[in-house]
């Protein structure tokens, strides 16, 4: 019988290589179809190894999924950016690659970062999505977000809702 270690801990600059593929495949997956083709590949491509790194250092928590010994997912959040919005925290982007995902790697990455911002005193938490990405959306609501804001944003040359959740 062999073993799998699934582990979640801080990102490391060793990870940047991983956390670029792991962006790369779940952003051609999830937003394709939602985002223009060329706005998609050009937030792809700026998203390599050399932004990871850069991001790891900044300082922001951000944490990694590790099944096996592969990165399969991240979590970057940390205190809410939007002084409007009810909240003390925020995750920032929380994504599995596409092989991961609908196996609950995604609930315990949501419920780990979650116990580590209320450790850090935030007890409301807001996460944005775009409110095409069916998956998402459910994601939040099944994990007890209530929709409490809905905006646009432009990419590229399109305009497209994103919404909202609050957790306490």
């Amino acid at each position: 019988m062999t073993a799998i270690t699934i582990s979640i801990r801080r990102a490391r600059s060793e990870d940047a290589n991983d956390l670029s593929g792991v962006f790369d495949n779940t952003w051609r997956e999830t937003y394709q179809g939602i985002l223009p083709a060329i706005t998609l590949e050009r937030m792809i491509s700026r998203r390599g190894p050399r932004w990871w790194l850069q991001t790891i250092g900044r300082g922001r928590p951000l944490v990694v999924l590790d099944v096996g010994d592969r990165v399969a997912g991240y979590v970057a959040y940390g205190r809410c950016r939007d002084r409007s919005l009810p909240a003390d925290g925020e995750i920032d982007e929380l994504y599995l690659a596409p092989e991961y995902q609908g196996l609950g790697f995604g609930k315990r990455l949501f419920n780990a970062v979650r116990n580590d911002l209320s450790d850090r005193g935030a007890k409301r938490v807001a996460v944005w999505c775009l409110s095409d990405n069916d998956r998402a959306c459910g994601f939040y609501r099944s994990m007890g977000g209530r929709l409490i804001a809905e905006s646009n944003e432009r990419f590229g040359g399109t305009t497209l809702s994103k919404s909202c959740f609050l957790y306490r």
